[in-house]
């Protein structure tokens, strides 16, 4: 058994950049959707000509889905990133493979022509922007993605936060990412949700996580909520893991033929 002081040090002091979560091997547990992202990507890449991975972290289920893809993957292949330490990790990681990655802000437009893609993937992005996808994509080409879903690991929030309003919890709903994705002008072929089991096993690994994931409690420290993770800590040692639950939703979505001019990229 370690103590309080050891598992908060430990994870105070691991790197964050990029989504590659192994740290937490024997500390935590995520169940996976059923369709599997990052094998389906891999197929997606297989069959198309111009791919953007928009808010790619550090790389890593591109990455993945590349490797996985082989020689068959689309010949042009380029993502975007926001957060600087993750633009580095991502371009370390994504250049070899020949995929250049662009600095762009999570909210600003996608700095690309109309319709110069065939493909736009996205795994968990801060917000979709409907309009800038439906607008970099070519007539007949195809958004698929997953998304965080609504009230995401929100047992884990309200320890910290205390109970959020209403509006928090609805937010994110697929229904009304469908309602936003058909207004800006695309066809949604496939949208599957799932709710799926999280276990912390040890304090360290919760402070690791709020510290990797800085949307989850915002201003998170370990100085801030010490009393709070100390509770926490004596919790899981007399109780077992600290159990939440997170939302995920994948997207399918085409853009009709005939909705604007393709570019050639």
């Amino acid at each position: 058994m370690r103590s309080f002081d050891e598992l908060v040090a430990e994870a105070a002091a691991v790197p964050t950049e990029g989504w590659d979560f192994s740290w937490f091997e024997g500390r935590a547990t995520e169940a996976r959707p059923s369709w599997g992202y990052a094998r389906s990507l891999a197929g997606r890449l297989a069959g198309a000509t111009a791919v953007l991975d928009v808010q790619t972290g550090g790389g890593e289920v591109l990455d993945f889905a590349l490797r996985a893809a082989g020689s068959d993957r689309a010949p042009l292949v380029v993502a975007t990133e926001g957060w600087a330490p993750n633009v580095v990790a991502a371009t370390r990681l994504l250049r070899p493979r020949g995929v250049p990655v662009v600095a762009s802000a999570d909210d600003a437009s996608l700095p690309f022509a109309d319709g110069a893609f065939d493909l736009v993937v996205s795994r968990h992005p801060v917000e979709p922007h409907w309009d800038e996808v439906a607008r970099v994509l070519a007539p007949g080409g195809t958004y698929f993605a997953q998304h965080v879903g609504p009230a995401s690991v929100f047992e884990l929030i309200e320890y910290f936060l205390g109970p959020l309003p209403e509006a928090a919890r609805l937010h994110r709903r697929p229904e009304r990412e469908r309602a936003d994705a058909e207004a800006a002008g695309l066809e949604v072929v496939d949208l599957r949700a799932e709710r799926l089991r999280m276990e912390f096993l040890d304090v360290g690994a919760v402070v690791h996580f709020l510290r990797k994931v800085v949307w989850m409690v915002p201003g998170f420290t370990v100085e801030e909520y010490r009393d709070r993770l100390r509770e926490l800590h004596e919790r899981i040692e007399a109780d077992g893991p600290f159990v939440a639950h997170s939302s995920r939703h994948l997207f399918d979505a085409r853009k009709p033929e005939g909705t604007g001019p393709a570019a050639t990229p």
